[in-house]
Order: C-alpha cells, then sequence, then structure tokens
C-alpha cells in the first residue's frame, strides 16, 4: 500500500519539526564515516538509505519523467533528519540532504525511485527532493558550503535528466500545490542559488 497517497493530509512539517539547535562548533559535527559507501547516484555524496517503508520503489525516469528539482528545508539537524527517513514509521523521505556546516551530501533514496517529500503524488513522481539542514527563519544554516555543494548536486541532477536550471524547473516545496508548507522560505537567496546552479 502507498501511504503517501492513501494518507494526502500526512504532514511533513509534524513529522521533521524540531526545536532550535543550540549552537554546536562546526568541530564537532560529525563528518562522513571512514569507509562510508559512496551515494548511488551522485558519487560525491555519501549513501544513508530510507527505510523501504518510506519510498517507492520505481523504474524512472521510464516509469515517471523526471522533470523538476524541490527545494526543501528540514526544521531539523542533519542527523535527525536521517534518522527521520530511517525510521519505518514516519512515512516521508526525499533523495537528498545536504549538511549546513559543510555541505556534506547524504543520498537516501535512489533517483530512480520516488520518495515521499513533497506532500502530492504527482510531484514526487516527477521530481528529485533536495532536503538542506536548518529552520526557514534561521538563515545562519545557509552557508556557502550549502548552497555551493547543493547546486553542485541540483547542476548533476538537471544534466542528468535534461532538466532546465531556472525557476520554472527548481522550486521550493512552498509551490507544490496543495502544500501547506513554507520552506525554503524567504531567508533562502534563490537567485544566488540559480547563478550556481547555473555555473557548477
Amino acid at each position: 500500500m502507498d501511504h503517501n497517497r492513501a494518507r494526502p493530509g500526512l504532514s511533513r512539517r509534524r513529522l521533521l519539526k524540531g526545536a532550535a539547535l543550540a549552537a554546536v562548533p562546526y568541530a564537532l559535527l560529525p563528518g562522513a564515516h571512514a569507509g562510508a559507501q559512496a551515494a548511488v547516484d551522485y558519487p560525491s555524496g555519501e549513501w544513508q538509505p530510507a527505510s523501504s517503508s518510506n519510498f517507492t520503489a520505481s523504474s524512472r525516469p521510464s516509469a515517471y519523467t523526471i522533470d523538476r528539482v524541490i527545494i526543501h528545508v528540514t526544521q531539523e539537524t542533519y542527523s535527525n533528519t536521517l534518522a527521520i527517513f530511517q525510521n519505518p514509521q514516519k512515512k516521508v523521505s526525499a533523495h537528498y540532504v545536504v549538511r549546513s556546516a559543510d555541505g556534506h551530501v547524504a543520498q537516501c533514496v535512489r533517483e530512480a525511485d520516488v520518495a515521499w517529500h513533497a506532500g502530492n503524488w504527482g510531484y514526487n513522481t516527477r521530481s528529485v527532493g533536495i532536503e538542506h539542514e536548518g529552520w526557514v527563519d534561521q538563515p545562519g544554516y545557509f552557508t556557502n558550503a550549502l548552497y555551493e555543494q547543493s547546486a553542485k548536486l541540483t547542476a548533476a541532477v538537471c544534466a542528468k535528466y535534461g532538466i532546465p536550471k531556472d525557476r520554472e524547473h527548481i522550486i521550493g516545496h512552498y509551490q507544490v500545490p496543495g502544500t501547506d508548507h513554507t520552506d525554503p522560505g524567504p531567508n533562502w537567496d534563490w537567485v544566488r542559488y540559480i547563478r550556481l546552479v547555473n555555473f557548477a
């Protein structure tokens, strides 16, 4: 049973909501694990698979055309977001998560599969979802490293699937029809981001 389809009112915000992260020196944040497995579709990333209960196995782009990248903000820490995606009871996932401190990328769902990130089945089937560690009202999380590494990831996805590198095809979660989300929020610098994607 496809829980994302059957429960369209499921709120991702409720699942990812968390208290504000206390200031932690970047030196104390976890790095990539020694010997970590490279991401399946993005070799610069690390493979951190979501529970198979939190996405729909598929064979995109043959099953569904991929023509969008959807930008999210986690409203959670990087490590807690990975834990949520790995919890089979949460019924939520994204293809990628980008860490604030250093732009480290984790891949959680294969691009061929349908991640449950948009709150809209049609948009889930046609998009790659990228989560960014942080909170919409705390712009300090949107570091240079986060923007730069995310832009490289988005550029690679766009190149692979022939997606135009523009705001019609690289959208915020708030632009998904029927969503009640505001991410990535007013502090996300879209002009800078699209420019970085185009020069990556």
